[in-house]
């Protein structure tokens, strides 16, 4: 059997995810990407440090961006036995493809819902569930006009602006007035001058995850977190805690509204903020949760999580219950650069074990690099994912793992 994987950039989620698990399944794997040299760069690293297996692998050149490519380019390579991605770009490409070749996937209604983040706030808004204030700018909108009539209005200040399709926290930056907004609008404009803009309420309380899987029928919520973010005006997450399930009656509320967004098949990542007993949802990521929570998840749940998505886009049920462990806790810790510069000094890789607790630290950027302060996730410079069952013990190795580390960088 042969799945066709559709990829900007490589990621951890599938060079060291879904990849080793299309390889357990016995299927063939057709990767599709605009940056092909990048992924058979990544693949022999992952090869030569000695990670999971890889499937038989075909590294294919292709616009995955544009879907009419992406049909025109599997239609060329024959029709596969599942179409799929997890990048948040290609949600909506690969859906429309999958339903041209008559292959399980995603609506590709709800794909777009999810991406487009000024469509999302209209969806549910239209749904009665839940209306947020907010407003389109397209990217040749009269930025002065603007915020002269946001100033003579009600819109609610201070609010958040981002760009609408936009993804890892970056140009997401919190205003509170007017002359801030504009000034901050035409930042984002002169590096992203073709990107449309959503300015919307800020919705503040505490902010969690909603971790979901299903199969068109059945939806199950495997996994939550409680997310830490960065002082303001930046919203940079710098450490996620699982909780030990997820909250009621915020749960039921994501549910709701991701049933009303159409969303329901595959695996899905919401992130909302908690006021009271209210649920506000933030952002769906129709795709697996990043920056290697998605591994810790696999291994501490125990439950073959790769495996089970790629097998709702083969066409196969989920099980009634995915069982697992429930007594696992998690810290994911993100050791963020402060400043522009290269880095000098910083820990390699690592892999411990003591009092319960397993620590591995994963450099995200090389010795000597060099990087501006991008003030979002691109600021990592590694991700300690701490985990075992005792909370306490888990947060103190934590805090003793980064005391006896350096990270430095000079300009």
């Amino acid at each position: 059997m042969r799945l066709h994987l559709l990829a900007l950039n490589p990621t951890d989620s599938v060079t060291e995810g879904y990849l080793p698990a299309a390889a357990r399944l016995g299927l063939a794997v057709t990767l599709l990407t605009d940056a092909p040299e990048a992924h058979r760069r990544a693949y022999a690293r992952h090869v030569a440090r000695g990670g999971d297996p890889l499937p038989e692998l075909d590294v294919v050149a292709c616009d995955v961006r544009d879907f009419r490519e992406v049909i025109g380019r599997v239609s060329e390579l024959g029709r596969p036995d599942a179409l799929f991605t997890n990048s948040d770009h290609l949600q909506t490409q690969a859906a429309l493809a999958a339903d041209y070749f008559g292959l399980p996937g995603k609506d590709w209604k709800a794909a777009l819902n999810a991406k487009n983040k000024a469509q999302l706030r209209r969806a549910l808004a239209g749904a009665g569930l839940d209306a947020v204030r907010s407003l389109e700018l397209r990217p040749d909108a009269d930025l002065t006009s603007l915020a002269t009539s946001l100033t003579a209005g009600d819109f609610p200040f201070p609010c958040v602006v981002k760009p609408r399709e936009g993804v890892a926290s970056e140009d997401v930056v919190l205003v509170n007035d007017a002359g801030e907004l504009l000034e901050r609008c035409r930042e984002i404009r002169a590096r992203r001058p073709d990107a449309a803009l959503v300015v919307e309420e800020y919705l503040d309380g505490e902010l969690h995850t909603l971790e979901t899987l299903g199969d068109g029928a059945t939806l199950h919520t495997y996994a939550a977190f409680r997310t830490e973010l960065s002082p303001l005006p930046y919203f940079i997450e710098e450490r996620l805690h699982l909780l030990p399930e997820p909250p009621q009656p915020h749960s039921g509320q994501i549910l709701a509204q991701l049933k009303a967004l159409g969303i329901g098949f595959g695996v899905c990542h919401t992130e909302y903020v908690v006021q009271g007993d209210r649920a506000r949802l933030i952002e769906v990521n129709y795709r697996s949760i990043g920056d290697q929570c998605d591994l810790v998840l696999a291994g501490l749940l125990d439950i073959p999580l790769f495996e089970h998505v790629l097998r709702t886009h083969l066409g196969e049920p989920l099980p009634a219950a995915l069982g697992g462990r429930t007594d696992g806790r998690v810290r994911m810790e993100y050791v963020c650069a402060e400043r522009g510069g290269t880095l000098k000094t910083a820990p390699g890789a690592s892999d411990t074990e003591r009092d319960g607790v397993r620590l591995v630290y994963r450099p995200l950027r090389e010795l000597g690099e060099e990087h501006p302060h991008y003030r979002t996730n691109r600021d990592y410079l590694g991700v300690l994912r701490a985990t075992g069952t005792d909370q306490d013990r888990i947060d103190r190795a934590v805090a003793e793992f980064l005391a006896a580390q350096r990270w430095e960088i000079v300009s």
